[in-house]
């Protein structure tokens, strides 16, 4: 029997792949995660949903799979962008201890990140609320487009000066991988940028 090249035997491995109903996807991980990716596609075939383990960075959790906000503290000063001088991390004491946030990259921007239960909670303060010569409308106003931001809202509280401030929120599960608190971080930066511009450009048709 002639022999045939591999191309012709990986040809018709992928037909039979396609008549089965599966679809190829391009995807890019870490080396030491190669394993752990090619028994997920044999779950995934089987009709299985596959367990993923935890991670090395996970273990830096608590013992109950949950961020505190020491642990967290303690991750992201030594994260990749706080190696790289991208954020400053600073643990600010307290009767709720609070990680104080400086992102460097969006002009020393302060982000305020705490964990509280099985939450973790990110915000920054925008403006005053006695900026605004009609809060009402201009709470009507943003109602009306914050969505355009998505993963963050706005809301109000008390600043460190005694003054209400708008603030921008957002947050997420305690037990979240680093990769998606940081994600969280720098979106939340961004949106703050995005509202800075869009907003106070608009305050004196608004007020």
């Amino acid at each position: 029997m002639a022999s045939r090249k591999s191309s012709y035997y990986q040809s018709r491995y992928r037909a039979r792949l396609r008549e089965k109903g599966y679809v190829k996807r391009e995807i890019w991980i870490p080396p030491d995660y190669t394993k752990i990716l090619k028994d997920c596609e044999t779950a995934l075939r089987a009709g299985v949903m596959p367990i993923i383990p935890k991670t090395v960075r996970e273990t830096k959790m608590s013992e109950d799979g949950n961020w505190t906000t020491e642990t967290l503290f303690k991750a992201l000063g030594q994260s990749e962008p706080a190696g790289d001088g991208e954020i400053e991390v600073e643990l600010v004491e307290g009767t709720d201890p609070g990680i104080l946030i400086t992102m460097t990259e969006f002009g020393d921007l302060p982000v305020l990140m705490s964990v509280s239960g099985s939450q973790i909670l990110v915000d920054t303060l925008l403006w005053p609320v006695d900026e605004v010569n009609d809060p009402a409308a201009f709470n009507t106003f943003i109602l009306k487009t914050h969505k355009l931001l998505p993963l963050s809202t706005f809301g109000i509280r008390l600043g460190p000066d005694g003054k209400d401030y708008y603030e921008m929120f957002g947050s997420l599960s305690a037990g979240s991988i680093l990769e998606s608190v940081i994600f969280e971080i720098e979106t939340l930066a961004d949106n703050a940028m995005q509202a800075a511009a869009a907003y106070q450009s608009d305050l004196r048709d608004v007020a």
